[in-house]
């Protein structure tokens, strides 16, 4: 179970139609597999996705650190040996997708090795999750008819609501128009990726209280903090901390500041040993806990429903799992299918999935 090499291979695929939200917008999934080997012909995988508006990372970033400071400190070590793995990681500064991807692919490896899902290794309280779509801006009518595919064709009935634009009335008014539209047999929330100002933030609430949100979300900056603690206390819905909440200690600060009262915990940002101690704190804390998607493609959607599924409280709502549905193509032997509004995990060790090695070579981007 001795690791003996790790590669960060860079890779791109376009989406269907680009994505937008308040903090930017994407257009093609320029992501990062790494794979882990071991002396025992193990190759454990998993999925990087840049983020460089939120976390400052990207794809050239993520493979330079993960060949010249990761794998140096990390091959030599056993599967086991993951608290020194977390700790050589943590001695490097920022770069949470990379460092998440790395402890990912060590326990898919573990899973492989030892014939278990990593679901099992982790919880194993359940095979499935319920799935939350995100809806990216667009204009009301063309948001309504997204979300009403999704329902109609994937059986999903909990939509993310993109929001943060200027003036919010553009925003508050397509959550308007969903309501109306869908009913009150769905779930919605609101993310602002931090684009309003409390204030605006404040109003939009007020004129979206008739609506029966679910969730708000990162809807001011981070760093404003007064004013954050001040719309905490305006809000009548659980208040997420996304963003501002990259390591447990970050949760602890926004949740005993005022700043948040519930948490979304994202593999791709936290990998599975530091999610285990997000979601262990949330627990302790009586935390709501929603499980966020890092606009991953299927190999990172699988990691966030292995971990979600292990764990009573992370399957308590639905999760965020479907933006690969928006890209036009992806590297997995078999694709993921939600059915029913579920997406469950895959029978096999560790993660359940291959990669495709034509596909992986037609969308590598170092030859």
């Amino acid at each position: 179970m001795k690791i003996i090499k790790i590669e960060a291979i860079p890779f791109a695929i376009p989406y269907r139609k680009p994505l937008r939200f308040a903090s930017g917008e994407v257009h093609v999934a320029e992501h990062i597999l790494v794979r882990v080997h071991t002396d025992d012909g193990v190759v454990g995988i998993a999925e990087a996705p840049p983020r460089p508006f939120t976390y400052g990372e990207t794809q050239d970033g993520i493979r330079a650190v993960i060949d010249k400071i990761f794998a140096p400190q990390i091959v030599g070590l056993s599967l086991l040996e993951r608290e020194v793995v977390a700790a050589r990681l943590n001695r490097t500064v920022g770069n949470p997708t990379a460092k998440s991807a790395v402890d990912m692919a060590i326990w898919d490896a573990l899973g492989r090795t030892l014939n278990l899902q990593v679901t099992e290794l982790l919880g194993a309280y359940s095979d499935r999750m319920r799935v939350s779509h995100m809806l990216g801006f667009d204009e009301p009518a063309a948001m309504v008819a997204e979300a009403e595919m999704m329902r109609d064709t994937y059986g999903i009935t909990t939509f993310k609501v993109k929001v943060g634009r200027k003036p919010y009335r553009l925003d508050t008014e397509v959550v308007r128009a969903l309501r109306q539209a869908l009913g009150s047999t769905v779930d919605l929330y609101v993310d602002g990726n931090r684009g309003w100002t409390a204030a605006e933030s404040a109003r939009a609430m007020n004129e979206m209280s008739d609506l029966d949100l679910l969730f708000a979300e990162e809807l001011c900056p981070a760093d404003d903090v007064l004013g954050r603690r001040w719309l905490v206390q305006q809000c009548d819905v659980p208040f997420i901390a996304d963003e501002s909440a990259v390591t447990p200690a970050d949760v602890t600060r926004e949740i005993l500041g005022g700043s948040a009262t519930a948490v979304s915990i994202k593999t791709a940002r936290t990998g599975f040993t530091h999610s285990q101690r997000v979601h262990h704190l949330a627990e302790g804390l009586g935390l709501e806990v929603v499980m966020g998607n890092q606009i991953d493609g299927q190999l990172g959607s699988m990691c966030t429903v292995a971990f979600g599924a292990a764990y009573r409280l992370t399957t308590q709502r639905a999760g965020e799992l479907s933006n690969f549905l928006d890209m036009s193509d992806d590297l997995l032997t078999e694709p993921l299918e939600i059915s029913g509004g579920e997406l469950t995990i895959r029978p096999g060790a560790g993660l359940g999935v291959e990669i495709d090695p034509d596909k992986l070579a037609r969308y590598r981007t170092d030859n």
